[in-house]
């Protein structure tokens, strides 16, 4: 598994677009990459339809022998609808999909596959890794241990923390190992996990039901910045004072500003950017113009985003 930072992922992406611009006449047949991905069903996979949609439109714009088609689906049968439409339609030079889920787009994508297809696969990996030449994610356990690190520190490693999972999910299990395997090494109290899907109302509603059940909490992971805007306000209704922290991650920008504005309840993140479907796509156009052939696995590393860095994070015209 290859680990890339941010600064050398911009060296990756700048390296593509120089290799591609150099090589465009070079290419004279018109290649389809096909980009398969969730409908905005929460913030995350708005921001993730947005970079999608850029990465479109900034590499037809500059490489006319690339043409890029960016279709959503809001459920798994949809999606595997959408790749059959796709694969019917026109010869797929390269298909990039973030799978709605890794066990029902499996079987699809080997199909596609076997038509000579190059696979990328972003985020949720497929229940066969064989079928993918290409894959990009983020490193969920960092998110979960970077976070109960610094976390721990500030608490002394002692105190009684809530948390807040996402859906039944393999990215979901590794955040919650991340985070528990470094609190187990405290005097830090679990007081309670359990899942608010993702999404901001029902995490209002679980925070709502810890808040009645524990009378100490000093601190909230949340596992996501959507979950977390519902827990912060289910805290700010309740009047609770000892909360310390409530943390989140993947780098909405709504949570990025209140780390730039030093807000001392929820001073830090954790990056899980949606703009890694962004890369994948830039990473596949590489290998058609710019003879930059790209395989193997690459896994975002997840640094805690301060107030010194955070600016380095927060992308305003996105969704997410």
């Amino acid at each position: 598994m290859t680990f890339i930072n941010r600064r050398a992922l911009g060296m990756i992406v700048a390296s593509s677009l120089a290799a591609l611009t150099a090589n465009t006449a070079l290419a004279q047949d018109k290649k389809v990459i096909a980009v398969s991905i969730p409908a905005a069903t929460h913030g995350w996979t708005g921001g993730v339809v947005y970079h999608a949609e850029q990465a479109e439109k900034e590499i037809e714009a500059a490489f006319p022998n690339i043409d890029v088609i960016v279709k959503t689906s809001p459920s798994a049968t949809a999606q595997v609808s959408a790749l059959e439409d796709l694969a019917a339609a026109q010869t797929l030079d390269a298909l990039v999909i973030l799978p709605f889920t890794s066990e029902e787009l499996t079987g699809p994508v080997e199909q596609v596959k076997a038509n000579g297809t190059f696979i990328a696969v972003v985020d949720r990996g497929l229940t066969d890794p064989s079928i993918q030449d290409l894959y990009v994610a983020g490193d969920n356990i960092a998110v979960g241990a970077n976070t109960a690190k610094w976390l721990a520190d500030k608490l002394g490693n002692e105190g009684k923390v809530v948390v807040l999972r996402g859906i039944p999910t393999v990215i979901d299990d590794e955040r919650i190992q991340g985070f528990t395997d470094v609190m187990s090494g405290t005097n830090i109290e679990i007081l309670d996990i359990q899942y608010a899907n993702w999404n901001q109302d029902e995490a209002f509603t679980l925070m709502q039901d810890y808040l009645a059940k524990y009378p100490q909490i000093d601190a909230v992971w949340a596992n996501d910045d959507d979950m977390l805007l519902g827990v912060l306000e289910a805290v700010k209704q309740s009047g609770r004072t000892e909360i310390k922290y409530a943390l989140g991650g993947n780098g909405m920008k709504d949570v990025i500003e209140m780390v730039m504005a030093n807000d001392p309840v929820t001073p830090i993140s954790t990056p899980y950017p949606p703009s890694m479907i962004k890369t994948a796509i830039y990473m596949v156009a590489g290998q058609f113009t710019g003879q930059a052939p790209m395989r193997g696995s690459f896994k975002l590393d997840a640094p805690l985003i301060t107030p010194e860095n955070a600016d380095q994070f927060y992308f305003p015209d996105s969704p997410f």
